[in-house]
């Protein structure tokens, strides 16, 4: 079978799970083509995303100009087609925060596609992220396109649904990543189309999970890894080491990451003095963000928002402890006094307690909770069993008779 994949920007270092769904993809036997609308001049700090990149096609790489003439060759072979597309595209406009210059563009964005996608022969195109890039694939099979399903992450796609429910309605299936995220889109859709929603949870190749065993330091370092953003809330361990400070407890904390909120960071650092206590590293590869989880007690995820941090999972592959809020999907995987400490969002009281705790542990402490991880994200996050999941969906002839559990499907490409 063969699949088209469009993601609004790849590839991309917080993207490196969309690049490990789509490798154990093909190692089940499907041909997968990889489109993108953006990012062919981003700058990348892996070798495996320098590689992907050549493998991408880009929608908009020669300009808007690059979009006129397949619109009109869409529009001149099938014209009523076109046009009951367009009005979809100016209905969306109703329940969307973006003008109807963006539906249209989307609109002609999929004429580009739609070309690329009957000369690879997809039996199937699916879109990572509820929002344009979900819309464009909508639109690439009302053009004559194959049969479309995209992937919902959260947190942006339900705080700005961009019409969740038409999406869903006319999709053949849609996968959240936690089962909270599920519930948020059985929130904005409706009900005849639950059956449509699956869970398949973000996959770690083996070769991540199965590296061997490294004991924990016994040196008072937290690393915290994500985009430096208000969502991920990074500014709230600031105060947190402040009060740590004053309690004379010990801490470095590292935050792996870059993002918009770094120049607030940078200068409450600075104001309070804790350049020894907080290093910001910048924009890391995947390997050095492992190196940075492995020379690490444990992580800490501050998250006000989000539906499953990438960070989290990593962490837990790599047998270190976390320390997160419980909102969103989050306390799927984290379990309080097992494999980490859950603390309530935006308390910094907390936050402070919990890193605390987790400070004052002995490293025995700390190796069974993250032994516990290790366990538990193996049964729920491997990347070939998750893959299967959604391999299942791709093959079967109505996705909906999977209900919102599906299985693998061993042995059967």
């Amino acid at each position: 079978m063969k699949i088209t994949y469009l993601i609004n920007q790849y590839p991309k270092a917080s993207h490196a799970f969309i690049r490990r769904e789509i490798v154990a993809l093909e190692r089940q036997g499907f041909d997968v083509q990889r489109i993108a609308i953006r990012g062919w001049d981003r700058p990348l700090t892996d070798i495996d995303d320098e590689e992907e990149r050549a493998r991408t096609l880009y929608v908009l790489k020669d300009g808007f100009a690059a979009l006129i003439w397949p619109t009109l060759r869409v529009f001149l072979r099938s014209p009523l087609v076109f046009l009951s597309a367009m009005r979809l595209a100016m209905k969306m406009v109703r329940t969307s925060y973006r003008s109807i210059f963006y539906h249209l563009a989307y609109l002609a964005e999929a004429c580009r596609i739609l070309f690329w996608v009957r000369d690879f022969g997809a039996d199937r195109i699916h879109a990572h992220f509820g929002t344009n890039s979900a819309e464009v694939v909508m639109f690439v099979r009302m053009l004559g396109g194959p049969r479309f399903s995209f992937t919902v992450h959260g947190p942006e796609e339900f705080l700005e649904p961009m019409s969740l429910e038409e999406k869903v309605h006319r999709s053949d299936f849609v996968v959240a990543i936690s089962s909270f995220g599920r519930s948020q889109m059985y929130m904005r859709t409706r009900h005849d189309d639950w059956p449509k929603i699956n869970v398949v949870h973000r996959g770690l190749e083996p070769s991540y999970r199965e590296t061997e065993a490294t004991k924990i330091t016994d040196a008072p370092r937290i690393v915290c890894v994500g985009r430096l953003s208000e969502t991920n809330g990074q500014v709230l361990l600031v105060d947190a080491v402040l009060r740590l400070r004053a309690m004379n407890i010990p801490i470095e904390l590292v935050l792996a990451g870059d993002g918009p909120k770094r120049a607030e960071i940078e200068r409450l650092i600075a104001e309070h003095d804790l350049g020894d206590q907080i290093r910001i590293t910048g924009t890391l590869g995947r390997r050095a963000v492992r190196d940075e989880i492995l020379a690490a007690r444990a992580l800490i995820s501050p998250s006000f928002d989000e539906s499953m941090p990438v960070g989290i999972v990593d962490a837990m592959a790599l047998r270190r402890p976390v320390l997160a809020t419980y909102v969103a999907g989050i306390p799927e995987l984290v379990r309080h006094g097992e494999n980490g400490w859950l603390f309530a969002a935006g308390s910094v009281g907390e936050a402070t307690q919990a890193l605390s705790l987790c400070l004052k542990a002995s490293v025995e402490e700390l190796q069974r909770m993250g032994d516990a991880g290790y366990e538990r994200i193996n049964r729920r996050h491997g990347s070939e069993s998750e893959a299967e999941k959604l391999g299942a969906l791709f093959l079967s002839p109505d996705p909906r008779m999977h209900g919102t559990e599906c299985l693998p499907i061993s042995g059967r490409i």
